[in-house]
């Protein structure tokens, strides 16, 4: 099958003509497309104010049209209009997360509600008994289907089994956001030292924890070599930020430790970030990933972030990999750094983890099965 690029008419093939209107421009297509792609990714991203369910329910309707984002967009809208509506009289539930997405028996409100409201007090025995620990999940060269790095991520020792994002969420409430920060930050830290010693670790802390002057005596205190420790922040930080956030880790980066930028918006609004603060990695939002490989323009987004991070000499690395398809068509876009379930999970076992210093593997096929949908 021929991978040539569409051209403006198959782009817009598919669209009804108007007798009274002549066809769109290319150029206000893509602005529309580029539009509601922006809008995906805002409701996709982690950093968004969406449930669990609701994402889950959009990456549904995206999957029933491949390729065509602007339906699965409008689909997923007018399935949440037709919702039924809390009652007025009940503003509490306006708060409830589960009010936005989909509906819930009445069972699991309850038997979710502790742990969707969770009190300070366990985070701050968390904090006092350092209660949480460290999962791995290993980062593959893609090029030469070996383990390069890990990324930390946290896990909380409780008996409620809540993710993670319940407890930064619940920190931010209770003030305490920036300590539990600090403290994920020092398990990553203290558990890294059994990684297999060639292997980056990547630690994703805040805006706020780069700002934070107690940040530079931690990695002071670390027996880490800072040439491993890849510092990752969202791209979504205000713009009047940057320059703050580059001074803050400036001395870091003199030491050796290396900055990641994942880029949970559009490329194009968080290309001005990366020009300023010039990181060393650049990641790919998940949005990005799901279903790629039956995606022409997704994939045109994707070769435009590959010739950037070349440009500026950035690696770029892909998330949530979780199809044969999906890490064939990304190997096949240029992409060279990857992660997801379908390359390996988390871990807290050093004994995996050990495993990965010589880990090689098959990951695509020659030639992949990537690009599928070009025609």
């Amino acid at each position: 099958m021929s991978t040539r690029k569409p051209s403006a008419r198959a782009l817009t093939s598919g669209m009804p003509a108007s007798p009274e209107a002549t066809e769109p421009p290319l150029e206000q297509l893509r602005g529309l497309r580029l539009q509601v792609l922006e809008i995906i990714d805002e409701v996709l991203g982690e950093s968004s104010q969406a449930t669990d369910a609701v994402r889950e329910e959009l990456r549904r309707h995206i999957a029933a049209h491949p390729g065509r984002p602007e339906e699965a967009l409008l689909e997923h809208l007018a399935s949440l209009r037709s919702e039924q509506p809390a009652p007025q009289n009940e503003p509490e539930s306006q708060d409830n997360p589960a009010a936005q997405g989909e509906p819930e028996s009445q069972h699991a409100n309850s038997q979710h509600a502790s742990s969707q409201h969770p009190s300070s007090a366990r985070l701050e025995a968390v904090l006092r008994d350092h209660m949480l620990m460290t999962a791995f999940q290993p980062v593959f060269d893609l090029t030469t289907s070996t383990v390069v790095g890990a990324e930390a991520l946290t896990r909380f020792v409780s008996d409620s089994g809540d993710p993670a994002d319940y407890w930064f969420a619940e920190a931010e409430d209770s003030g305490l956001r920036t300590d539990l920060e600090f403290a994920a930050l020092e398990s990553g830290l203290e558990a890294a030292l059994k990684l297999p010693a060639h292997l980056f670790v990547a630690l994703k802390l805040s805006d706020e924890v780069c700002l934070d002057p107690r940040l530079p005596g931690l990695f002071e205190q670390t027996p880490v070599a800072p040439a491993r420790v890849i510092l990752e922040v969202s791209g979504k930080f205000p713009q009047e930020q940057a320059a703050s956030l580059d001074a803050a880790v400036a001395p870091l980066r003199s030491a050796g430790v290396r900055l990641s930028i994942e880029n949970t918006g559009s490329f194009f609004a968080g290309a001005s970030h990366i020009l300023r603060l010039k990181p060393e990695m650049i990641k790919l939002e998940r949005n990005l990933t799901a279903g790629l490989n039956q995606d022409s323009l997704r994939q045109e987004l994707v070769e435009a972030e590959v010739a950037f991070a070349r440009e500026i000499g950035a690696a770029l690395i892909a998330q949530r990999i979780e199809t044969r398809d999906e890490l064939a068509t990304l190997a096949d876009l240029g992409v060279t750094l990857g992660e997801g379930y379908h390359l390996g999970r988390p871990s807290v076992q050093p004994s995996e983890w050990a495993k990965w210093g010589g880990r090689s593997r098959h990951l695509a096929s020659p030639g992949g099965r990537g690009r599928t949908t070009r025609s």
